[in-house]
């Protein structure tokens, strides 16, 4: 029998095809990428912190011996320690487990109130509203009433996005709590028909006849959707700038998911918007293998905005689920780290100065400072995607009110650079993108504009080669030792490096075409 959990019952919700990949085609699902499994342990992580919210609590999480010195989950002994916490009275506990007719849970905080039990689903989210959490607290509402538990209530922990941290963390203000009792009970009528179907599927090994649809991506993308749409061209139609993923698809069954099919159709003729325009050209230049579109008088007109001295600047910032600084709150982007190309007069030599703060204290007045140090008052300062420079230096001015002048100096001199990409004065139909690289990302333009040069190849980097590892790490610094914090403070210098001096590059290539 297949034993159900609430995340493969949730899966499931998705589409209950995954659940007979996972069985019989297990060697095509993808494996989780590092982000994944970085927001998993964050998950966990608050877990562990809201089991406090309600005071002494027992935790009942058992493990036994996987062999080769691993360990797993011991469901059988979670089961009989909830039970027996249960009749005890205990009136918390954490991780009460509960199994019936191959169904099985783990509630997150089980607290007992007057005539039954409360379920509390913790999440490391400031939005309540998900749809999949009430889907997940309905199956779990859906086992322990298998199991004679009478349910009070149903609630979904999340974070509150509006507490700051000032003093000691108070988890009573960090956790907002929502009665999601409503929606679950829609949901519930809807469990019991659903294991059944998943079970009747998963006991044929012919392969469900389930389209691909929307639902591969929502509300996470599937990772056995290079399987299921292995037949899908590349480049594609789900490569457009900006389509939606219906659209999309609208395409993919009419059978123009081929970008030259579906640009000799006429389907993307006559755009009626500046991201329908983009689209267009992808196909255009993909199709008729054109060469680099340049609009000489746009990329001047940007050109124009732009003087010496020059800086060059990109931040990288790590977004603590918890608050760790005084003064943050949950998820608050803090920076970290800048890297700074600058050239003093056009023609000029290249400069390069960087800031790294020390891995555990608070890094945000450090970098201020040494920012104003670095760039002065009135120069032009361009960066790629200004809303990350621009958001962190205002932030670190309202934080900072004595450099706020300085600060706010240089936020007014900002130039971005995304700008002539993103408004078509320049195109090269190699920045088509592929998996879920941004179309005017710098990581697929500078390729496009520079395909043969190592020296531009993140992949060439060792250690740290994208924004998410350089996030996760360095909060790890401070606990490595010596030898390997070194190594990976470089790591990160070097990633930082090539990102300022990738927008020297592509800015020297847009004054080479005027």
């Amino acid at each position: 029998m297949l034993w159900l959990s609430k995340s493969k019952y949730t899966l499931a919700w998705q589409c209950p095809k995954i659940l007979w990949l996972r069985q019989y085609k297990p060697g095509e699902e993808a494996p989780l990428d590092s982000g994944t499994l970085a927001r998993m342990n964050t998950g966990n992580d608050v877990g562990d912190l809201a089991m406090g919210l309600f005071g002494d609590f027992v935790e009942v999480t058992a493990y036994k011996d996987a062999g080769n010195g691993d360990r797993a989950l011991d469901l059988g002994a979670m089961i009989s320690r909830t039970k027996e916490e249960m009749e005890k009275g205990t009136p918390v506990i954490c991780e009460a487990s509960f199994g019936k007719d191959g169904n099985f849970c783990s509630v997150d905080i089980l607290k007992q109130e007057a005539g039954g039990w409360a379920i509390y689903e913790v999440k490391s989210s400031t939005h309540p509203e998900k749809p999949e959490y009430a889907v997940d607290t309905a199956y779990q509402k859906y086992v322990l009433e298998k199991c004679g538990v009478n349910v009070t209530g149903t609630y979904i922990v999340t974070l509150d996005s509006s507490y700051v941290l000032d003093g000691e963390l108070d988890i009573s203000k960090l956790f907002k709590i929502t009665d999601i009792s409503e929606k679950v009970s829609e949901e519930i009528e809807k469990v019991g028909p659903k294991v059944e179907e998943v079970r009747k599927m998963a006991e044929s090994d012919a392969e469900p006849d389930i389209a691909c649809g929307t639902q591969c991506f929502t509300p996470h993308k599937c990772r056995f959707v290079g399987y299921c749409m292995r037949d899908l061209p590349s480049p594609s139609a789900f490569d457009l700038y900006r389509i939606s993923k219906k659209k999309a698809f609208e395409y993919y069954y009419a059978g123009k998911a081929d970008l030259r099919t579906l640009y000799e159709s006429g389907e993307l003729d006559d755009p009626k918007s500046a991201e329908a325009e983009t689209r267009l050209r992808q196909a255009e230049h993909y199709v008729k293998s054109l060469p680099p579109h340049v609009d000489a008088e746009g990329i001047r007109s940007f050109a124009d905005t732009v003087s010496y001295p020059l800086y060059f600047l990109d931040f990288e910032t790590m977004t603590p689920v918890v608050p760790v600084y005084q003064g943050t709150k949950s998820r608050q982007q803090i920076p970290f780290q800048y890297s700074l190309h600058y050239i003093e007069e056009k023609g000029g030599e290249l400069r390069h100065k960087e800031f790294l703060a020390e891995s555990g204290p608070d890094p945000r007045r450090d970098l201020a400072e040494s920012l104003c140090r670095d760039i002065p008052m009135g120069v032009c300062t361009m960066v790629y995607s200004k809303s990350m420079e621009s958001g962190r230096i205002k932030e670190l001015a309202e934080e900072f009110p004595d450099l706020a002048e300085h600060l706010l100096g240089i936020d007014k001199g900002i130039v971005d650079l995304i700008e002539p990409f993103r408004k078509g004065y320049y195109y090269n139909r190699n920045m088509t993108p592929s998996g879920d690289t941004a179309l005017f990302s710098i990581k697929n333009v500078l390729p496009s504009v520079f395909p043969d040069d190592p020296e531009l190849d993140y992949h060439n980097l060792e250690g740290v080669s994208n924004g998410g590892e350089a996030m996760e790490i360095f909060p790890q610094i401070q606990y490595m030792d010596p030898e390997e914090r070194e190594r990976t403070r470089e790591g990160l210098l070097k990633y930082c490096e090539l990102d300022t001096y990738a927008m020297v590059k592509l800015w020297q290539e847009l004054e080479r075409i005027v």
